[in-house]
């Protein structure tokens, strides 16, 4: 029997894609090729109620893979141009998978700049709509590297999204609506339901120890003695991740 090869990417992918398992009818957005490839692959194996965005202004019911052309693309199932995507998000019908640069104890992330927000060292793309769909809706997480540049002590540098740290919140009471989904990362997958929602260890990829995701996180992490392993990609997996990846993107998204 052939032997199954995978790469750190594809166990992300598959990771990811329990973020959308339960979630039923809502829309699914993947921000990022490996994200993108774990909303379809949700869709296709996971949850098929999930709604899913060709990545301009149509509902697909087939995930549009990678760099497809134009005059390949599935058809459109339904109109979702801009205006509706925020009847969606606004109303809590969204799930995102984003990648921010960093993440804090508390789950606050940063997508803006690195530094101080006067005269920052680097500029990204700014807060965007990050602040607002972090209240109305799940986010999960997806990192392509795993390091305390990443994962920083104290707070990030700038709040782009609001988690579970009190000072952020009007009589520091944090409201029961606030929800992080994952966190996807090249060695592990995490959450914030830990003790007081407190970043916890849920499972380490293949070959990763708990100590070197602690060495790697700038503050403590909860973790069962012996955390479950992250499951890897069945052939039936795999088969979709390429289909959905035909030029191989994902694979120099990761550091090997």
């Amino acid at each position: 029997m052939e032997q199954q090869t995978y790469t750190t990417a594809d166990v992300m992918i598959c990771a990811a894609a329990k973020a959308w398992e339960k979630d039923g009818e809502l829309l699914a957005n993947g921000i990022g090729s490996l994200p993108r490839i774990a909303a379809g692959l949700a869709k296709l194996t996971l949850n098929d109620q999930l709604m899913l965005s060709d990545g301009e202004a149509f509902l697909v019911e087939e995930p549009v893979p990678l760099g497809c052309p134009e005059e390949e693309r599935p058809n459109p199932s339904g109109w979702l141009p801009y205006t509706r995507v925020f009847d969606v998000l606004w109303s809590g019908r969204r799930h995102a998978m984003v990648s921010p640069v960093q993440i804090d104890q508390y789950g606050q992330a940063n997508i803006s700049c690195l530094g101080d927000f006067k005269k920052p060292k680097v500029q990204m793309l700014g807060a965007r709509g990050f602040p607002g769909n972090s209240i109305h809706h799940c986010n999960s997480m997806l990192v392509t590297r795993h390091d305390t540049k990443t994962f920083v002590k104290g707070e990030v540098d700038v709040v782009c999204s609001a988690g579970y740290n009190p000072r952020m919140w009007p009589d520091e009471i944090i409201p029961e609506t606030l929800q992080i989904g994952l966190i996807v990362t090249p060695l592990c997958v995490m959450d914030f339901n830990g003790d007081d929602h407190k970043p916890r260890v849920v499972s380490l990829h293949a070959g990763v120890s708990l100590d070197q995701v602690r060495d790697n996180t700038g503050y403590d992490l909860q973790a069962d003695d012996k955390p479950a392993q992250t499951e890897t990609p069945n052939a039936a997996q795999m088969a979709i991740i390429k289909k959905l990846d035909p030029n191989g993107i994902r694979l120099s998204a990761v550091k090997q």
